[in-house]
This record gives C-alpha cells, sequence and structure tokens, in this order.
C-alpha cells in the first residue's frame, strides 16, 4: 500500500468544499491555508462558482488526472459515489470523515464492504470511514475537520500518532505538544475499511523523524502482522507504547476450559504485545507520560530509579508508591556512597531516596555532586529529581542550577524532574530549559514514577526456546478427559494410574490394579466440568464402595442434565496432596499460541492468580513466571511443608508449547489441577478443545 498519495499529497481535493464557519469542508481548506500547504487544492461544490477566491469544480468528474487525495467532507449517503467517482478519475487516496458504516448495522456495513472492494481494485488508499483525518506536521499537509495550528517539528523530538479514535488522537496530540514534543503525523483510522493502524505503523517505521509510535487500539484487524512490525520497530531502535481500551472477561471459545475463561483476549493481547517489545499502558496520562520520556531522552537500560528529593515525608511517601507499583529503588552501591558522602553535610544521610533537606537553597552546587555518582552507579536506569517548586522566586533558585548540572555531566541514563506541589506558578521558560536538556518534567512525582514503573517492568517474558513441534491428530470439539489423557500421556505428560470403564465390573477390575483407594469421575464431551453435576466421587476405599459410587455418579449426572449420555468413568488412583496448579494453552485464531499457567483447583477462575506465557518460553522463563504469582510462596515450603518440583511443572508447559506450535486445530487444552509434589508433577484432569 502506497501511503505516500495520501500522507504526503502533492495535489489535494475537497468534495464537499464550503465557506460556510463551522462545516468540515470549511475547516479542511481553513487548515491547509493555515499550514502553507504549497500543493493544488481542488475545491468541489456544485452550488458555487467559488470559495474564498478560488474556483470550484461541479463535480468529481472534473478533476484533472492525478489528484493524490480527497477529503469527502459530505454526507454519508453520498459517499459511494464519491468514492467511485474518485476511482474513476485515478485518485490516489481518500479521507471519509462520514460515520454510519460497519458501526451503523448491516446497511451500513454493505457499503463499507464496497468501500474496501473500490480501493482494492483501484489501489486506492481509503482512510476511515468515520474518522477525523490525519495531519502530517512535517510536511505541513492538515487533511482533518479539526482546527489545526502549525506546531515545532525541527528542533523537538517527533512521535507519530496512530489511533482508531479521532477524538482520542486530537487529545493525545493536544498533550504532547504541551510537554513542548513534535509529531510527525497523527492519524486516525476510523473504521479502517480499506486501510488500517498496521499500515501506519509501517510507514512510522521507516519515517526518519518519529522517534516513538503512540497508538491507542480498541481492535487489532491484522494481529500477526503488528507483531511482526513491533519487532521491526523494536530492531529499528524505535519504541511503541499502546493504549487498548476493553478488557475481556470472557473470550469467544471459553465455554469449555477454565482456560478459556481466563486467557481472556485483552489478556492475551497483553502477553504477546509485551513480548514484542510494546509498551503497554492503561490510562491516557500514563500513555503521555511514557512517550514523553521514551521521546526525550536516552533508551533506559535494565535497572532501578535514584530519587533525590528535599522532604523526608515525600520520602516515606516514594518508598510506599514504589512498592505497591513494583518500582525497584536500589540502594546506592558503596563506591556510590562514598563518593556521594565526601561531597554533602554531615546531617544529610546517603539512602535512596535521598533527603537533600533545605540544603540546595544555600548549597545550589549539591544537585550536581549528588547526581553524578548516582548516574555512573551501574544499579540505576534513571534518576528522579522530587523538587519542591513553591513560588518563581524558589524555582529561580533551583531549576537553573539543576539543568547547569545536567548540561555539565551530559549523563547516558535519563533524569526526570518531577514537581512535588502540583500547580505551582513555574516560569515556563525554567520547563524549557529542561526540554532542552532533554529532561522530562512533571507536574507530579507520582505519574513520573507510574511512568517509569511501566518502562522498567522486567515482568516480561522474552528469552525465546527452539520448539520441536509436536503433531496429534484429533477429533473435532470437546475431547473430554479419558481420551485427552490417552493422547497426552504418551507425549510425557503425567497422569495418575487409573483406566476407562464402561461397567461397574470394569471399573472393579482398574481398581483391583491400581490399588484402593480410587477417584471415579464421569465421561462425556458433554460434560466439561464434571464436579458442577456431582459427576466426580474421592477417596472411594473398597470394591462395594465402587459398586455404589458407580451409580450414584450415573444418577447425580441425570439429575443435573438428563440429556447427557455418559461414555463411561475413569477410575483413578488417589494420590499424595501438593500444591494445585492449573496450567493451559490456547491458540487463538488471531493472536497465536499462549500459555496459561496459575494457581489451580476448584477456585481457578474465582482465584484467578494466573499468568499467561509465550508457548516458546525457556523452561527458566517458565520457572520465573511461575514464581511471579501471587501464591509462590507455597512453591518454596509453606509453613513447614516440602518445597515443590517446579522443574516438572516446567517440563509440562514446555510440551503444552511443543503441542500448540505443532497442532494447530488445538484451540484449548485445560489442565485442572495439576499437583505438584517435591518429586514431581501429575495433572489430574485433561480437557481438550479442538476447531
Amino acid at each position: 500500500m502506497d501511503l505516500a498519495r495520501l500522507l504526503t499529497p502533492r495535489s489535494v481535493a475537497i468534495v464537499g468544499a464550503s465557506d460556510k464557519p463551522g462545516a468540515l469542508g470549511t475547516t479542511v481548506l481553513d487548515n491547509l491555508v493555515r499550514h502553507g500547504f504549497g500543493g493544488d487544492i481542488h475545491l468541489i461544490n456544485p452550488n458555487r462558482e467559488t470559495i474564498g477566491g478560488r474556483p470550484c469544480l461541479r463535480s468529481i468528474a472534473d478533476l484533472p488526472d492525478a489528484v493524490d487525495a480527497a477529503v469527502l467532507a459530505i454526507p454519508g449517503p453520498a459517499v459511494l459515489d464519491a468514492v467511485r467517482a474518485l476511482a474513476a478519475r485515478g485518485v490516489g487516496a481518500a479521507i471519509i470523515f462520514a460515520a454510519g458504516f460497519a458501526e451503523g448495522g448491516a446497511e451500513g456495513l454493505a457499503a463499507q464492504a464496497e468501500v474496501a472492494r473500490i480501493a482494492r481494485e483501484h489501489d486506492m488508499v481509503v482512510e476511515g470511514p468515520n474518522c477525523l483525518g490525519l495531519t502530517n506536521y512535517l510536511a505541513g499537509v492538515p487533511l482533518t475537520f479539526v482546527e489545526t495550528l502549525p506546531i515545532a517539528t525541527a528542533d523537538r523530538p517527533c512521535v507519530g500518532i496512530v489511533s482508531q479514535s479521532g477524538a482520542m488522537a486530537v487529545v493525545l496530540g493536544t498533550t504532547l505538544i504541551a510537554k513542548r514534543l513534535g509529531i510527525s503525523v497523527s492519524i486516525s483510522t476510523g473504521n479502517e475499511a480499506a486501510s488500517g493502524v498496521e499500515d501506519y505503523v509501517a510507514w512510522l517505521i521507516d519515517e526518519p523523524s518519529s522517534r516513538v509510535i503512540a497508538m491507542i487500539v480498541e481492535q487489532f484487524r491484522q494481529p500477526a502482522r503488528f507483531l511482526e512490525l513491533a519487532a521491526r520497530a523494536a530492531a529499528a531502535g524505535k519504541r511503541i507504547v499502546l493504549l487498548h481500551p476493553g478488557t475481556s472477561s470472557a473470550a469467544r471459545d471459553s465455554a469449555a476450559t477454565h482456560t478459556g475463561a481466563m486467557a481472556g483476549d485483552w489478556a492475551l493481547m497483553k502477553t504477546k504485545v509485551t513480548r514484542a517489545g510494546v509498551i503497554l499502558v492503561e490510562t491516557l496520562e500514563e500513555l503521555g507520560d511514557v512517550t514523553e520520556i521514551l521521546a526525550r531522552t536516552r533508551p533506559l537500560a535494565t535497572g532501578g530509579v535514584a530519587v533525590l528529593t528535599e522532604s523526608g515525608a515525600f520520602k516515606a511517601l516514594t518508598l510506599d508508591l514504589a512498592e505497591r507499583i513494583g518500582l525497584s529503588l536500589p540502594p546506592p552501591g558503596d563506591g556510590t556512597s562514598a563518593a556521594i558522602r565526601a561531597t554533602i553535610p554531615d546531617f544529610i544521610g546517603v539512602s535512596n531516596p535521598m533527603d537533600l533537606t533545605a540544603q540546595a537553597l544555600v548549597d545550589p552546587d549539591l544537585y550536581r555532586r549528588t547526581l553524578a555518582p548516582l548516574l555512573l552507579d551501574p544499579a540505576y536506569a534513571a534518576v528522579v529529581l522530587g523538587i519542591i517548586q513553591t513560588d518563581p522566586a524558589t524555582c529561580g533558585r533551583k531549576f537553573p542550577p539543576i539543568t547547569e548540572a545536567v548540561r555539565t555531566l551530559a549523563p547516558d541514563k535519563p533524569v526526570i524532574f518531577a514537581g512535588l506541589d502540583d500547580g505551582a506558578p513555574v516560569p515556563p521558560a525554567m520547563i524549557a530549559a529542561l526540554h532542552d536538556q532533554g529532561v522530562p518534567y512533571f507536574p507530579s512525582a507520582d505519574r513520573a514514577f507510574r511512568a517509569l514503573a511501566r518502562l522498567l517492568d522486567d515482568d516480561r517474558d522474552t528469552a525465546a526456546a527452539a520448539v520441536a513441534p509436536l503433531t496429534l491428530t484429533l477429533p473435532a470439539g470437546v475431547v473430554p478427559e479419558y481420551r485427552a489423557k490417552g493422547a497426552l500421556a504418551p507425549l510425557g505428560i503425567p497422569f495418575p494410574d487409573g483406566g476407562f470403564a464402561t461397567s461397574p465390573d470394569a471399573a472393579v477390575a482398574v481398581a483391583a490394579r491400581v490399588g484402593y483407594p480410587v477417584a471415579l469421575k464421569a465421561q462425556s464431551a458433554a460434560l466439561s466440568h464434571k464436579s458442577d453435576a456431582g459427576g466426580v466421587i474421592l477417596n472411594i476405599p473398597d470394591e462395594a464402595a465402587l459398586r455404589a459410587a458407580w451409580t450414584r455418579l450415573y444418577a447425580d449426572v441425570a439429575a443435573y442434565d438428563a440429556a447427557i449420555a455418559l461414555d463411561g468413568a475413569l477410575v483413578e488412583a488417589m494420590g499424595a496432596r501438593g500444591v494445585e496448579l492449573i496450567l493451559g494453552a490456547r491458540n487463538d485464531p488471531e493472536w497465536g499460541a499462549v500459555i496459561l499457567a496459575g494457581m489451580g483447583g476448584t477456585t481457578a477462575e474465582l482465584m484467578k492468580d494466573v499468568r499467561l506465557l509465550p508457548h516458546d518460553l525457556t523452561r527458566e522463563g517458565i520457572v520465573a513466571a511461575l514464581r511471579r504469582l501471587k501464591g509462590a510462596a507455597l512453591f518454596d515450603g509453606y509453613r513447614g511443608s516440602p518445597a515443590v518440583d517446579l522443574a516438572a511443572v516446567a517440563a509440562i508447559v514446555e510440551t503444552l508449547g511443543r503441542l500448540l506450535a505443532g497442532t494447530p486445530s488445538i484451540r484449548e487444552i485445560d489442565l485442572n489441577p495439576v499437583i505438584v509434589r517435591p518429586d514431581g508433577a501429575v495433572a489430574l484432569d485433561a480437557l481438550i478443545l479442538t476447531a
């Protein structure tokens, strides 16, 4: 897709041009004039000879050859005919403002599909429908009905904005401009009939001015392509920051398994995009803050954060917040502590955070002397200055020495200024001076810390293992426990000793082989969650109890749902207790393979202490992820119990990943519970769902 004719057009047509104040076509023309657009502008309005001294054409058919882009500032019912006419004239791109397409019911969906068909057949780029257009600030091309002013880009780090929501693109742009950042392009993709966020990300990766790509996306229509682009952006040294609203409580095919219910669309998306290097944020404020740090500073290394402040109380507050948000505040190293101690008064303690007290008011070089050793300490990826601003006079004593310290030290890691008194009347020139030295300015320390916590999050499972795929041939639909175990056991997944029985006599024979006590479990593809129907009876001590349990099992299931016909029942030996986990696997049709691991049992869905893992994670990465569970203390001998064998769990997870890689027909695998003991792990239940 050649986006040049849309993003850097040499000629523009405005279909529905007007001089009526507030009209869409009026604003588009005003924007082009305001930005000094140097190309040809063609106005189309059948009822006007001229607008603002410019001639008007009566129809699209009157356009000259090879017009690059057309803006359709017309009502929705007229759009289809206009797109057909533009295609006939060889216009390269069209922007459709009108709503009422895919979001407007079956008729609108059909109209949008027709727009897409025309675009494909004529190699036309279409932005929208239902969008606010775009602004290329670098080229002076504002094709939007939002009043847009030119901004400085040459002397500022630039950000590319790609948003499905036009309103949110405008909001984010306003935020970034207020932070004195440049914007290369801002694009709202709307309904994405014939171009989507992936196309514009690809263009921005190759656009040299855009250091960061900030995105607001509600649905990725090409997830696999986006993941490839994210990896390409990371390789090119560009970071993508993503705000993706809409956490999902359940995925499309979640009814059969616990895994499907807990591995919802949003959580799955998060696992995939963060693995690809995308920074995922949760609020518009975070989107702007994280984007500023990435755009204005050098790339962050791994490590924690050092904090210099001027208040003992704020030091305590910082420690509390850091613990809540997972921000590491390591103590200064011995060499760093000695270097700081040698340059500061005895009454100032060396720590992290470090309270400089009010001493810098009388000794402004104190900022430089304490910053210098901290910037050299490899434990720190960034330094935050939590400064009391108060009034312009106080700012005048603090900002210049801090700015000069950064200029003199020329740090290779970020220094971030965070005001403690949001709303203090800080002279804008002082903030601008910080920006000129590559120092982000935050009106709130809380925001600075939260943004850094996102950027320094070490909770990303990135190390990949070579995956040798495993292939299974399975029937379509729900594969019940006894068949699932029969397929998985030869691959090395451990299950209790037992067997499938279709009569009480057969059940007794299995029990005689494995030894009492035993468990009896109803088996049917229509009975995914057996315990809900009374389909599990445990600790059966002898033959008489087993025969009675068989009768009760069938009666309980029939009482639960008389339509369920049981294939039979599994008879399995009872085993020793251990830590209960849930392990699962999911092959999402759009995002691909992911593994679920968490604390299991009958309350797994209620507690949701789970993590989603890449399917090709190393065994070391799997164990590390398990240790991040809230219940991880149980693994190491809680209250005198023995430590359990997480390596055995990692082996099962690895096998599940290989299965997903080699058997794309698998939609979900559910192993719950998996009992982990000091000498291994065993899956008590298994269920497979296939396409």
